[in-house]
């Protein structure tokens, strides 16, 4: 049994976390890989809109590329347009960061090094490493303040930065 739950799509994989379980079927939450995309093209999308989205729009935009200049574009574009047809007015822009911290595996943010101390783990410089960039975007976004942040620990087993138990 692997940890990532990846589905096959128009020989395209894609990739789920395995503490997004509960509602990576259905989607009816944002998945972070969606949230990682928003942030790449600068967009503002809320739950609500998601809600509003069809199946089949927010299955568009889990398995769209989003990481060339001309793939941040179309992907702004489609989701833009979908935002518009569904509740009139585009969603609001956030600036890009030009070098992303989930990008920078020498660097992790205070808020990731304070949301592990508050649980009593300690995530070591060359475990941020050893993380993929998807990862450390999970774990930036499920540290920060706004967020819930029920995730977190699930995130570090899963990613394998907590050990579960003995023999795990």
């Amino acid at each position: 049994m692997t940890n990532n739950k990846q589905q096959t799509t128009n020989n395209k994989q894609t990739h789920f976390f395995q503490f997004e379980a509960d509602f990576v079927n259905s989607l009816h939450c944002i998945p972070m890989q969606v949230r990682m995309k928003l942030d790449t093209c600068g967009v503002k999308l809320k739950l609500l809109h998601w809600n509003k989205f069809t199946q089949q729009q927010r299955q568009v935009l889990v398995e769209m590329p989003c990481t060339t200049a001309e793939e941040i574009s179309a992907y702004e574009q489609y989701l833009q347009q979908i935002v518009v047809a569904h509740t009139g007015t585009p969603a609001a822009k956030l600036t890009i960061d030009p070098h992303p911290p989930w990008l920078d595996a020498r660097m992790m943010p205070s808020s990731v090094e304070a949301k592990a101390q508050e649980l009593g783990v300690s995530i070591t410089s060359s475990q941020w490493e050893a993380l993929t960039p998807a990862q450390r975007f999970a774990l930036i976004k499920l540290s920060r303040p706004s967020h819930e942040n029920k995730n977190f620990l699930p995130a570090l087993k899963e990613f394998g930065v907590v050990r579960m138990g003995n023999g795990e």
